[in-house]
């Protein structure tokens, strides 16, 4: 089984087209007034509509902090914040805003044998 994320957008050719050249996530599917997207296991969609959708997070798990570290020199001008660890959930994690006003979140766990 698996499922998907939609949102609707007012720009969701150009919305789709950040994620797929910023973030590294792939087109799954085209369709006429959608596109869903691809990244490691999530799958995520962008509809056209009258009104940008904005509520939620989209978060973009790595494998370590070096990942989490590259995301954010490459959005650093769209970051909220740096990336920190949150005791709380037990990641490394920053947030950051998508050309919508949507928040993205890049986040790594942590593994047994790295410590945070």
């Amino acid at each position: 089984m698996s499922g998907l994320v939609f949102f609707g957008s007012e720009s969701y050719e150009e919305t789709a087209a950040f994620y797929v050249d910023e973030v590294g996530a792939e087109v799954w599917l085209e369709q006429s007034a959608c596109t869903i997207l691809q990244y490691d296991n999530l799958l995520f969609g962008f509809c056209d509509a009258d009104e940008t959708e904005t509520e939620g997070v989209l978060t973009f798990v790595t494998e370590d902090r070096d990942g989490v570290d590259a995301f954010y020199d490459r959005f650093a001008d769209r970051a909220r914040d740096e990336p920190s660890v949150n005791d709380a959930f037990d990641i490394y994690n920053f947030f950051a805003t998508d050309p919508d006003g949507r928040t993205m979140e890049f986040q790594t766990f942590r593994h047994e044998t790295e410590p945070l």
